[in-house]
């Protein structure tokens, strides 16, 4: 048994800090605190006023998180800032030694996911993790084991509507953050859409080319996107539409997959299957009736009851820590789906499809040139 594995099982516990201490960061603390093997050792906000809430979880409170990270009170920290601190915060962790969680998206732009990834990847030892917790929902795990099983047959297409996103206009006036390229550097896909984009590339892998309509400020009165259309194209012929808004009422969530043994359908707890007696492929060169289409069957399965989303992934974070399996996200897999966030905001402001592997350089001009006519407009106003 090598020191490292004797050093992991020697530890019980985890001291984990949580950085950031908004809605989310602290329902994240409360959930480290109810974690086995972890404890709450730290808070880290900014607003010298928020010291209460450390206070009344029994941790530190530190204003500035290069403190906590000097501070010895913690193995881990939780990310939980605004988007563009994710970066900055994850660099100055990894660096300091610590294992870090970083909520979703883990940068903004492509080149500061990649500057995560490089820094993590001199540092091997240290679990540097993604808070994508729709992996560990039972229906899209066993809508996962069923494609890898071969269900469908050859993957034909995806149409993905993900647009009960609803949100009013007092929902971005409510933090000047929000909606704006400066503040969030996105809308729905950078905000919202960051659990679904992930699970395309878990089910689907990458695309090879991307084409993107996007509304800007179409539904409400933002700078970014507040709706987007997404037409993917797949090695081997796949090819996906993504739909989503934040400005569609009532909305829907629908994930339909085609191949050649059927189709599958997901929308709310149902996943609803359709297997073709023939493949579609064979009989298309062998079926003789002109209007003729394989036979049928038709299943709904049903997944087990969904445990506690984001407890599980932090579970598996500490088990990553001190056992050594693997991370249910790991940095490599947010960087992708940054990526692609990406690469469906260049087609659209480029009007023109994009390939990948994305020009990081090329979008990170574009989202400073957005930065800048921004801050031209407000100051003219």
């Amino acid at each position: 048994m090598n020191a490292t594995v004797r050093s992991r099982r020697a530890r019980r516990e985890v001291r984990i800090g949580v950085i950031g201490a908004g809605l989310i960061g602290l329902a994240h603390a409360d959930r480290v605190a109810r974690t086995p093997r972890a404890r709450l050792a730290a808070l880290c906000a900014r607003d010298p006023a928020k010291a209460d809430l450390a206070s009344a979880r029994g941790c530190a409170y530190f204003t500035d998180h290069r403190d906590l990270l000097r501070s010895g009170t913690c193995d881990a920290v939780l990310v939980a800032t605004p988007h563009y601190a994710h970066v900055p915060i994850g660099l100055d962790a990894l660096r300091a030694g610590l294992h870090v969680l970083l909520e979703k998206p883990v940068a903004v732009d492509l080149a500061g996911a990649q500057s995560l990834a490089a820094a993590h990847a001199r540092r091997r030892r240290q679990v540097c993790a993604v808070m994508f917790q729709m992996r560990t929902d039972p229906r899209f795990l066993r809508l996962r084991s069923l494609l890898q099983r071969g269900r469908l047959g050859t993957l034909q297409r995806m149409t993905w509507i993900l647009t009960d996103w609803f949100r009013p206009s007092s929902y971005y006036a409510s933090a000047k953050w929000r909606g704006t390229w400066e503040g969030e550097g996105g809308g729905v896909l950078v905000n919202q859409c960051p659990h679904q984009l992930d699970l395309l590339g878990w089910l689907f892998g990458p695309p090879d080319r991307v084409r993107a309509v996007c509304g800007f400020g179409r539904r409400h009165d933002i700078e970014v996107e507040d709706e987007a259309t997404a037409v993917l194209e797949y090695p081997g012929g796949m090819t996906g539409t993504f739909i989503t808004s934040t400005g569609e009422a009532p909305g829907t969530n629908r994930l339909e997959i085609a191949g050649t043994l059927g189709r599958m359908v997901l929308e709310g707890a149902a996943l609803a299957v359709t297997t073709n007696e023939t493949p579609s492929d064979e009989y298309c060169r062998r079926g003789t009736d002109l209007f003729g289409c394989p036979k049928t069957t038709e299943a709904v399965i049903s997944a087990a009851p969904a445990a506690p989303l984001h407890e599980t992934v932090i579970r598996n974070f500490v088990a990553a820590i001190l056992d050594g399996v693997p991370p249910v996200a790991p940095l490599e897999d947010g960087v992708r789906q940054v990526e692609l966030a990406n690469a469906m905001l260049l087609s659209s402001l480029r009007d023109r499809p994009v390939s990948l592997p994305l020009d990081a350089a090329a979008f990170g001009r574009r989202l400073r040139e957005l930065v800048r006519a921004a801050r031209a407009r407000k100051a003219r106003s």
